[in-house]
């Protein structure tokens, strides 16, 4: 009867202990309508099939050569990406150091004493052996640690790449900025050569009767404004230059770019599949690493209610043969095997595993947040370039329409028609508005192509 419950039990614990050897499985999740309606924003934009512009190499995509430099020397020199570098390298040590506690540990333990009783001769006893300790995996507690070491790993390297696909779009969004200050800085100027003119035409049309002082006092108010932006304008130009350094590890210094009506991105925008980003979007696949891990942490929590098998065996020499010291010395073997089963500690064991489960939990439900954050990201990107495209066009319109009012509204003021000075300044600054309005919309425009790309996992 007593043989039956031993064998009960052991079974009931080996069958129990079956899930402690399993390997993670992904979670099932739901990425229908990830990406929103992205098929009705624009049928030019989201394909809803396998081809994925996240998949295309960055260069495929920022095709301006001095962007492309500018990016190189940040994915050599960027802090960020070096620092997540070295984690990779730490994960890879520690990695390393759980497989290798598979094998069997050894020490070179050498003692010697010297003893004497009641003054007599002093006696001389030592002992050389090399000690070894050999932990037997039977319950998965090593190969859990291991697999641990192992998502953590690859949690690094996809952290890494990560990091690498924010430092290239961080990059070129940077750059675009500057290429849309240089162009806001370029009208400015225009506007104020421009304006300087009106003021000597205005002050030139009051010795004529034409006009009067409040018309080039207005006139000229006008022209001080544009003046006034110019600063503005280039403190932010400085301000993105030290910015950009920075992304490129350098000291700040002036940027060489080219020019905003330059640049050529991608006209078709491929989302492909939602599903895809659970293997493109680095962020994704390091919460989902994250949740491997801890999977992996709740397995070595579980595995401490088993018994702990280990071996430890000494070989060597000593001259102390327990009755007499013997010159020279004799060789010494022995072997011992301890199985530890615990029975009572505190409950620590218990609370371990409810913490370990806690943290899988929270790993789980940060991962569900990192998939649907992704989804948001590819939309909102999508919605960002549908606006911009339709408001650059229609500003397009605006402004030609706006330069035909600007040069009637003056001729008609020179040639002293019903037309005042006051509508000759409104479409002039109605102008400038739009001029500057329409630099913004093609840079979001662009911007919108950097986030699509980042947010789909490009940066290869």
């Amino acid at each position: 009867m007593k043989r039956q419950i031993i064998y009960l039990m052991c079974t009931t614990a080996l069958l129990s202990s079956c899930h402690i050897y399993k390997s993670y499985d992904r979670p099932d999740v739901n990425v229908s309508g990830l990406y929103r309606d992205s098929a009705s924003v624009n049928d030019t934009l989201a394909v809803t099939d396998t081809i994925n512009m996240g998949n295309m190499p960055w260069k495929e995509v920022f095709t301006d050569p001095k962007l492309q430099t500018l990016i190189e020397a940040g994915l050599e020199n960027n802090t960020d990406l070096l620092t997540a570098t070295l984690k990779v390298k730490e994960a890879e040590a520690m990695l390393t150091s759980a497989k290798l506690s598979f094998l069997p540990s050894f020490a070179l333990n050498p003692q010697g004493t010297v003893s004497s009783f009641d003054h007599s001769k002093a006696t001389q006893t030592y002992q050389l052996p090399i000690v070894s300790s050999w932990e037997i995996d039977m319950f998965g507690k090593l190969l859990n640690a291991e697999r641990g070491k192992k998502a953590m790993l690859l949690q690094s390297k996809a952290y890494q790449q990560a990091v690498r696909t924010k430092v290239i779009a961080n990059i070129a969004n940077t750059y675009y900025t500057l290429l849309m200050l240089d162009r806001q800085l370029d009208i400015s100027l225009q506007t104020a050569e421009s304006w300087k003119q009106s003021v000597e035409t205005t002050k030139g049309l009051v010795s004529i009767g034409v006009t009067n002082e409040s018309g080039v006092a207005s006139t000229e108010a006008n022209y001080y404004s544009v003046l006034a932006s110019l600063p503005e304008l280039r403190r932010q130009i400085r301000e993105t230059e030290n910015s950009l350094s920075l992304l490129l590890g350098q000291v700040p210094q002036t940027v060489d770019r080219g020019k905003l009506e330059e640049q050529k991105l991608p006209d078709h925008l491929a989302t492909g599949i939602p599903i895809q980003l659970l293997s493109n979007r680095p962020d994704v696949m390091q919460s989902e690493l994250a949740l491997a891990a801890a999977y992996y942490t709740t397995n070595q929590a579980r595995s401490a209610f088993y018994p702990n098998l280990t071996l430890t065996g000494t070989l060597g020499w000593t001259n102390s043969s327990g009755l007499g010291i013997v010159n020279p010395g004799k060789m010494i073997a022995s072997a011992v095997g301890s199985l530890t089963q615990p029975l009572f500690n505190k409950g620590a064991n218990i609370a371990n595993l409810r913490v370990a489960k806690a943290q899988q939990k929270e790993a789980l439900l940060n991962f569900q947040y990192q998939l649907l954050n992704a989804g948001s990201e590819v939309s909102n990107a999508l919605v960002l370039y549908q606006s911009s495209t339709e408001r650059s066009n229609l500003e397009e319109n605006q402004v030609k329409s706006l330069e035909k009012a600007v040069n009637y509204t003056q001729q008609l003021f020179k040639l002293g028609s019903s037309t005042s000075y006051l509508e000759v300044l409104t479409a002039q600054k109605s102008l400038l508005s739009a001029q500057l309005s329409k630099v913004s919309d093609d840079f979001y425009r662009m911007q919108a192509v950097v986030n699509l790309y980042y947010a789909l996992g490009g940066g290869r």
